[in-house]
């Protein structure tokens, strides 16, 4: 699984510095290996890519540089853990000012139950994936935190049957060049 930061933060934005050169191929390869296995030695990774140990470790430096790559972390399987629920929620604002946005969206990444939240275009304005124990808890949840929250008209849940798929980031080398 690929490692990545997590902040607890819901803001999508990366670190950029002026070294923010086109990836080539090598650049692609380093990045498809880390987001498999990013517990990786330099030099097991440059000899999967074929560089050389320094080569390796200048583009990976580089890589976090440009926020390519925001971090290494261990991805924990919640139902390991005891929490194998997933639900999304559509919630619908009242308002849509700034203020608003940024209180609603700063509230919701300080909940340990919310996993992902995304401010969406469509007949909702927030998509959120949370982790809750079963649907006790899931009450709780929307009871105690969700619904506290000011200015929410309208939410739906909709709990997963089952992952079909799980990716914590895009393999660069399948997807198209930009």
């Amino acid at each position: 699984m690929a490692r990545t930061k997590n902040s607890g933060s819901v803001s999508g934005t990366s670190r950029r510095s002026g070294t923010d050169a086109p990836l080539d191929i090598r650049d692609r390869k380093i990045l498809s290996v880390l987001r498999s296995d990013g517990r990786l030695t330099i030099a097991e990774l440059a000899e999967k890519v074929g560089l050389s140990a320094t080569p390796c470790w200048t583009r990976v430096k580089r890589l976090e540089a440009m926020g390519a790559i925001s971090g290494y972390v261990a991805v924990i399987d919640a139902r390991a853990i005891g929490v194998p629920n997933v639900v999304f929620i559509e919630v619908t604002l009242d308002k849509h000012d700034e203020k608003m946005l940024e209180s609603f969206g700063q509230a919701l990444a300080a909940m340990p139950e919310v996993m992902e939240a995304h401010l969406v275009t469509g007949g909702y304005d927030y998509l959120v994936k949370v982790a809750v124990t079963g649907t006790d808890h899931y009450e709780r949840f929307l009871r105690e935190s969700l619904y506290r929250l000011p200015g929410i008209r309208h939410s739906r849940s909709t709990f997963a049957l089952r992952v079909l798929k799980h990716e914590v980031s895009v393999d660069p080398l399948l997807m198209p060049l930009a």
